[in-house]
């Protein structure tokens, strides 16, 4: 627009018209027939892409309203996901398809325990490839200038070392089986007093030596150290005849659901049988009911969008505002509100996929600079699409109060 030639295609042809020109007023350029839906589109298309780019500086303003709701958005609702992963962390990765627990369990710490007839029972159920127990509960380790740190203790059965330890940057596994052994977290080593394979620390008052080292195991809380089972069991002071969990993995085919069903059965309603997914779900429900991490994050979510919606719809609005003339030369070449409509919709989409392209690349750049063994932002796959219709959505409502005012306008306005 302002002075530039805009194309319109009707039925009857092709016509150039020129807003400005005394010559030809806009009255007297109208379309002598009313085109088809397809060309409008496109000509309202075009117009509207033109105006963007006439006016650089709203369109940035406008462009940033959308870039800061993304970035702040996805920001929160990522180090949300990721601290949700870092409470199912061990589930994850423990390898077991089914979790015998005590009655009441909704998250993965230590509670009431079992008796091992769970253990034993689940050993010789039909389907069960192995069941093995598992120990959890803090622990102390004292550092060689004073004082003490926590760890979250995992005693692990040998051979089979179901519930980890995984992911070893140093060692292996079996090292557990060496008397008064233990595996600790990487990211800790400063932390613990500058640990080494080989270094003696004093964990619960028990002596042990470092025989490996795991990377990126910290959970919601102290970071995991590994020893086993029976290490764990004098270290954390548990009856011979009692455990906190049993693991069971299934043989190839079997039903999980089935065999938790099943087990369950067995059992009775002195424990609580669920698959991973089930447990898993467990523990996100807990958090999001039970703990204030759902609220503080989502409000922060829903208070980025409501930002960059005030941004874009201001920016939108103060746009048909400053070219008002512009849309009434429109109005007086025969476009329709509706019309008008297509042009702000156009404007609307364009913002919404540039202004989230760039948005996402930022935060997908911040999450990499950021990532740590102790916080990591978590970018699901679906976060992408979600955002790209979450800010078309809201792009479209704030053109739509712009609309508003295109409707009251009148074409008369030209000759002002």
């Amino acid at each position: 627009m302002n002075g530039g030639s805009v194309r319109f295609e009707s039925q009857a042809g092709v016509q150039d018209a020129q807003g400005e020109s005394a010559s030809h007023p806009p009255a007297a350029r109208a379309l002598p027939g009313r085109a088809s839906l397809g060309v409008r589109w496109r000509a309202m298309a075009r117009v509207g892409i033109k105006m963007m780019l006439h006016d650089k500086l709203k369109m940035l303003g406008t462009l940033v309203g959308v870039i800061f709701a993304v970035l702040l958005a996805n920001q929160q609702l990522a180090t949300f996901m990721g601290l949700l992963s870092k409470n199912v962390l061990f589930l994850r990765n423990s390898g077991a398809d089914v979790w015998i627990a005590p009655p009441g369990t909704n998250q993965f710490q230590a509670g009431k325990q079992l008796g091992d007839f769970a253990l034993m029972r689940a050993r010789v159920t039909d389907g069960v490839e192995w069941a093995e127990p598992l120990l959890l509960g803090g622990a102390t380790v004292a550092t060689p200038v004073g004082g003490a740190e926590p760890v979250t203790l995992i005693g692990v059965h040998l051979p089979i070392t179901g519930g980890g330890p995984w992911n070893m940057v140093a060692g292996k596994p079996e090292v557990l089986a060496r008397p008064d052994t233990m595996i600790f977290e990487d990211a800790d080593r400063e932390k613990l007093g500058g640990l080494n394979l080989g270094s003696v620390r004093e964990v619960s008052g028990h002596k042990v030596q470092v025989g490996g080292f795991t990377y990126g195991l910290i959970p919601f809380g102290p970071s995991y150290a590994f020893a086993g089972f029976d290490l764990a069991r004098e270290l954390l002071k548990v009856p011979r005849d009692r455990l906190n969990f049993v693991m069971v993995k299934v043989k190839p085919g079997v039903d999980p659901k089935r065999m938790a069903t099943d087990l369950q059965a067995r059992l009775g309603g002195d424990v609580k049988v669920m698959t991973r997914e089930q447990y898993m779900t467990n523990i996100y429900t807990f958090l999001l009911k039970s703990t204030p991490i759902g609220i503080t994050f989502g409000t922060s979510t829903v208070f980025g969008l409501i930002v960059g919606f005030v941004i874009v719809s201001l920016s939108m609005f103060s746009a048909v505002v400053d070219n008002l003339r512009e849309f009434g030369t429109l109005k007086a070449l025969g476009t329709t509100t509706a019309d008008l409509a297509k042009l702000l919709f156009v404007q609307s989409v364009a913002y919404a996929v540039v202004g989230s392209t760039i948005g996402l690349a930022l935060v997908s750049n911040l999450a990499n600079a950021i990532r740590s063994p102790r916080l990591a932002l978590v970018l699901l796959p679906q976060t992408f699409g979600g955002t790209f219709v979450v800010m078309t959505i809201l792009c479209v409502i704030a053109s739509s109060l712009a609309l508003f005012r295109l409707h009251r306008l009148e074409p008369a306005v030209v000759f002002r």
